[in-house]
């Protein structure tokens, strides 16, 4: 698939076992439609983790990034509902980061997300960024995959701690993100051994550390269906 906006906000957490199903409904029918009611807010998508039993991934495709920033995103993160009250404290290890499209590349939709979450050394940011824009059309094209994308952390990801967010705890963020979806788990997890394995970003100008997972599809919403 190719991603519906100029900017996404990326999330990853955990969710113990004992709160999952109520999880799920909470996100399901409260969580994900009120995020899809805001206005630039396109479609929203949850993964669970291929991995362990509780990871989360979480993407919402945005118009533009001003909708990150916008009254209405921020009226929501400030004033959570009794029942995300409720829930935010259960969200484990939170990352979440604001985010540009620097590159989308796809068509349709894939039962797996590979996530790779990276950071550009000193100095070489431009030289990650061909290397990873260059891999788009490709990893769209092959076999088991279906679309893959580059996400950049936004400066709006400075702003003030919302309420949300003191509830949580605070949150961590990921610098830039690397993503492919497909039908193919197997041909997914097969990008980290080349092209998107350490050695192979690393020389192309990432740091060391990258942070990958795969994650299969939970539930998807779009604005006109929220």
């Amino acid at each position: 698939m190719a991603l519906t906006g100029k900017a996404a906000v990326a999330m990853w957490w955990h969710i113990a076992p004992e709160q999952r199903a109520e999880f799920l409904d909470w996100h399901t029918h409260e969580h994900h439609p009120e995020r899809l009611r805001i206005e630039g807010f396109r479609r929203g998508t949850r993964w669970a983790s291929e991995d362990n039993g509780t990871g989360f991934f979480v993407m919402y495709e945005l118009a533009a990034r001003e909708a990150l920033a916008g009254p209405a995103y921020m009226e929501r993160l400030n004033n959570p509902t009794p029942w995300s009250v409720r829930m935010m404290p259960h969200h484990a290890r939170m990352v979440r980061s604001l985010c540009d499209v620097s590159g989308s590349v796809g068509a349709g939709n894939g039962r797996f997300m590979l996530t790779v979450r990276l950071a550009p050394s000193d100095g070489r940011e431009a030289a990650l960024r061909t290397y990873l824009q260059s891999l788009l059309p490709a990893l769209s094209q092959q076999r088991g995959i279906a679309g893959a994308h580059l996400l950049e952390a936004s400066a709006l990801g400075n702003v003030a701690q919302t309420q949300e967010q003191r509830i949580r705890g605070g949150d961590g963020t990921a610098d830039w993100v690397f993503l492919a979806c497909g039908y193919d788990a197997e041909a997914l997890r097969a990008l980290t051994a080349s092209p998107l394995s350490p050695g192979q970003l690393a020389g192309n100008g990432a740091q060391d550390g990258q942070l990958t997972g795969l994650y299969g599809l939970s539930g998807t919403l779009s604005a006109a269906e929220a």
